[in-house]
């Protein structure tokens, strides 16, 4: 680098030095030193398109890590205007769909609906190379549909995901041309193929845990982490393992609901090696692993540990979604242990009242608070009112398709129903969350509305129909119980306890289940 800077018309090794020094300042966390460096780099690189453009990003993305959003938003907006000066159409649209990313990181909606409509513009107008089109046109659509999906929004959003779709299926046929663009600004792309096919495979799942189709979310897993396996043994690239964790936090919540807690055990032990093995990994997902061991913990009821869990997450989150979803789940913990913390329940139902202040503008989370407060006023024997909440969260969830929460709230109106002696309209509840249960499948509320259904049959006198409902509450029963005894005889159960710190790397074997069953059935 300070040889070079001598030497005339020696541009590439210049600036390539300066990008590799500032990598190597990085790697030995020396971030202090990059900066200045690649700042005088850009500053000297101006009449070299394909440098300037390439160490502009290089130094945003060194910003991005330390989470300095904003330095990084305004390198890309010049790296957007300096692309356009050049006329580089294409690179323009990259820096632009950067910008677009950071800023729906950091919620500043305003600002990103404007240049997302104009990068849409720019993407559609440009005539290029085919597959460069296409990998901008997936860039756009993955944060259109990720946006989407921040705000719960699952039904809105698949107009977006079938475009998506369409659109990795057209990369995949198109074959790579070796011919290189004439403007030197536009040798860049945003990832290669095969990543981006994992991505969509990835956003496909997000959408189907949300939406409440299961088996499809599975399927596409499988496949996801069939090709990351692949890509791995030839590819060490950090965000092969981002993708991995994503996929697996996702598969995990499907699981618990499935009644696969011993499985989702298991890959939550994944996501800590996953961790253990990248500092940076962990500090981005340590608050989403304590949630899913708190979900976990819930699952087999144990509550107290499971307080100790979401406590740690919020303890470690800044990102407001997950800040409200943890607090939804924390709540519910408080609700179903009765009165032992109603100071601490009533101050948290109040940070997430999605009548008037609701925390963030996504409609999913707020339809799970109404749902919240449904179920508190259920325990407090407030029946009026707990119709009100629910009704509020099944209006919301019918109208995103939000599959799960529909069905907990029909099963938790039956119920309501069901105590206050109205067993027709209970009925009317009960079955079609039964069938939208198995549908899912969800494992829980199949064993609620079971137990509804037989006890409604033997108080109309439905003889058969109670015998019926009561042997399949007894084959729920007897699967949850066999899940509920694996899952806690594991050594990884062990993993319930950690609250702080990296997460362990040895587990020491189980002795059997240590928690009450009874609750659970």
């Amino acid at each position: 680098w300070l040889i070079s800077q001598q030497i005339p018309q020696f541009e590439d090794v210049k600036f390539e030095a300066a990008s590799l020094l500032s990598e190597l300042y990085c790697q030995e966390n020396s971030v202090d030193a990059a900066k200045p460096l690649l700042r005088k780099a850009i500053q000297i690189s101006q009449q070299t398109p394909y440098w300037h453009c390439r160490l502009l990003f290089q130094l945003a993305q060194l910003h991005t890590l330390e989470k300095d959003l904003v330095s990084a938003c305004d390198l890309l907006g010049v790296g957007a205007e300096y692309a356009r000066v050049v006329g580089s159409e294409y690179t323009r649209a990259l820096f632009f769909l950067s910008k677009g990313m950071l800023l729906l990181m950091e919620r500043k909606l305003q600002e990103v609906h404007p240049l997302l409509t104009l990068c849409g513009q720019i993407v559609e107008n440009w005539q290029g190379n085919p597959i460069q089109k296409e990998s901008l046109r997936v860039f756009f659509l993955v944060l259109q549909v990720t946006h989407y999906l921040d705000a719960g929004q699952v039904k809105s959003v698949k107009p977006c995901l079938k475009q998506l779709q369409q659109c990795i299926q057209t990369i995949s046929t198109l074959h790579d041309d070796e011919i290189l663009p004439s403007n030197p600004a536009d040798l860049f792309h945003w990832l290669p193929k095969e990543h981006m096919c994992v991505l969509v495979y990835l956003v496909t799942v997000m959408h189907s845990m949300q939406a409440g189709y299961l088996e499809k979310a599975q399927k596409y897993t499988d496949k996801a982490l069939m090709q990351l396996e692949k890509l791995k043994m030839l590819d060490c690239s950090p965000i092969l393992s981002s993708f991995q964790v994503i996929l697996l936090e996702h598969i995990i919540m499907c699981r618990l609901v499935t009644g696969h807690k011993a499985t989702a055990l298991q890959e939550i032990s994944q996501v800590c090696q996953l961790c253990q093995q990248s500092p940076r990994l962990f500090s981005n997902h340590a608050a989403q692993l304590h949630t899913l061991l708190g979900l976990y913990c819930i699952s087999v009821n144990c509550m107290d540990n499971a307080e100790a869990q979401f406590t740690t997450a919020l303890r470690l989150t800044t990102h407001q979604e997950l800040w409200a979803f943890i607090v939804t789940n924390l709540a519910s913990v408080y609700i179903r242990e009765g009165n032992r913390h109603q100071d601490v329940l009533y101050s948290l139902l109040e940070r997430i009242n999605p009548d008037h202040n609701f925390p963030v503008s996504s409609h999913c989370l707020r339809a799970a608070a109404f749902y919240i407060r449904g179920l508190f006023s259920f325990f407090q024997g407030r029946y009026n009112e707990a119709k009100r909440f629910l009704r509020e969260t099944l209006k919301m969830s019918n109208a995103e398709d939000l599959n799960r929460l529909t069905a907990c709230s029909l099963v938790l109106l039956g119920h309501i129903f069901y105590v206050l002696g109205n067993h027709r309209e209970s009925n009317n509840m009960v079955v079609p969350a039964m069938q939208l249960a198995s549908k899912i499948p969800d494992m829980s509320v199949q064993l609620w509305s079971s137990a509804l259904l037989r006890d409604l049959n033997k108080a109309c006198g439905n003889a058969m129909d109670a015998h019926e409902a009561a042997q399949m509450h007894q084959n729920f029963s007897q699967q949850l119980l066999q899940d509920h005894i694996e899952a806690c005889s594991l050594p990884e159960h062990n993993l319930i306890t950690w609250t702080d710190g990296p997460p362990p790397v040895q587990f020491q074997a189980q002795n059997g289940p240590t928690t009450s069953l009874a609750s659970l059935l």
